[in-house]
């Protein structure tokens, strides 16, 4: 699992960001400054990347989060069984199973190749490779 680091208040919309090594997707962040000698405080909206999680966190404005580093990599479809899939991995040969996401469903078929995105133990399924 890469990370790196950076402050609270340098996050944007959009951008990924660790809570509970869990990776989020920043929604939006409210800053505010507290007082005469104050420190900011920063609120951080988020929502997971691979679950329906939503968090609020508040912290100081400085405060250090981790930054996941997401691998993009390309997977063939080996079979599929309900809403799984199984794939391999076209660079290591490794075999896993995914949840095939609601855009997906009925659009797959055995031997696409799709794009996934990967975070230590994360793994999704994010477009179909033409």
């Amino acid at each position: 699992m890469e990370k790196r680091q950076t402050e609270i208040k340098n996050l944007k919309s959009g951008s990924y960001v660790l809570i509970d090594d869990v990776p989020f997707r920043v929604d939006k962040v409210q800053k505010s400054k507290s007082g005469k000698h104050g420190a900011s405080k920063a609120r951080l909206f988020a929502s997971g990347l691979f679950g329906d999680i939503k968090k609020i966190i508040v912290h100081p404005g400085d405060t250090k989060m981790d930054i996941p580093i997401i691998e993009k990599k390309t997977a063939q479809i080996l079979s599929l069984s309900g809403d799984h899939a199984q794939l391999m991995d076209l660079v290591d040969y490794t075999n896993y199973e995914v949840v095939i996401p609601e855009e997906f469903k009925g659009q797959l078929v055995e031997g696409d190749e799709v794009v996934t995105w990967e975070f230590g133990t994360y793994r999704m399924i994010k477009g179909k490779k033409s």
